[in-house]
């Protein structure tokens, strides 16, 4: 309580002080809605936003999955087999530099519109913060602990599972927070040209000039993405607890 309180509490004063100046014409209602007017548009159009937000986290939640698997696979990869890291990691890094919005339309010509669409843009966004930070932390193992586990003969498995991946812990969790909200950024961007969720209604609603549809869908997004982080830190929680070596609170 004591961390949410004092996020709660500018978070009301924010609402109100907003709802004061749109109200008294301080700030126009066609540029940023008043709290109570999107609370009207909620109420109104609350199956659509039901819909649409519940097929983008599902669409957002693929997409971050398959970068998880994907990225830590070739995270590990990369760790053991050199020559893979150095054919393999430079086009990992030239997909991180073009914007998603530009490689988006060529999705839709691959895969069509719709979810596929949605879930190759949001892994393609959010897996490389998962192999730069895995990989990070794979290759961050000390000398030492490296030579003892050599002394008594362990194989390269036994080093990647016992000693590589403990190690690497607090990157990989790292790398999961980051890939969260840029699978969500990747999903939108994808909506945006193959329709659907809430990319869509948003879309739509900037046609319309409907400021307060933009607003609530923002809202919503942001959700989205407290409770993906809200997961990841109560598995973090929860491996704290069962392996007790794993310290910082990233």
């Amino acid at each position: 309580m004591k961390r949410i309180l004092p996020a709660l509490g500018f978070f009301l004063l924010v609402t109100v002080l907003l709802q004061i100046l749109v109200k008294q014409n301080v700030i126009a209602e066609s540029l940023i809605p008043s709290p109570e007017n999107v609370v009207k548009t909620f109420i109104e159009l609350k199956s659509d936003y039901v819909t649409s937000f519940l097929q983008t986290f599902k669409n957002t939640l693929v997409g971050w999955m398959f970068s998880i698997l994907i990225g830590t696979a070739l995270a590990v990869g990369f760790s053991l087999f050199s020559l893979l890291k150095r054919a393999v990691l430079p086009f990992a890094v030239f997909f991180q530099t073009v914007p998603i919005i530009a490689v988006a339309p060529l999705l839709v010509i691959y895969f069509g519109f719709g979810a596929p669409t949605v879930i190759a843009s949001g892994f393609i966004v959010s897996i490389f913060p998962i192999i730069a930070n895995t990989l990070m932390g794979l290759e961050s193992t000390q000398a030492n602990q490296l030579d003892l586990f050599r002394i008594y003969h362990a194989s390269p498995w036994q080093i990647l599972w016992k000693l590589k991946l403990p190690a690497a812990y607090s990157h990989i969790y790292s790398g999961l927070k980051i890939s969260a909200g840029l699978s969500i950024i990747g999903a939108i961007a994808g909506e945006f040209v193959a329709g659907g969720g809430l990319g869509s209604m948003i879309d739509s609603a900037r046609t319309q000039q409907r400021v307060d549809i933009v607003f609530g869908a923002l809202i919503l997004l942001s959700i989205m993405g407290l409770l993906m982080i809200g997961a990841l830190a109560l598995s973090h929680r929860l491996i704290q607890k069962r392996r007790p070596y794993f310290t910082g609170d990233l």
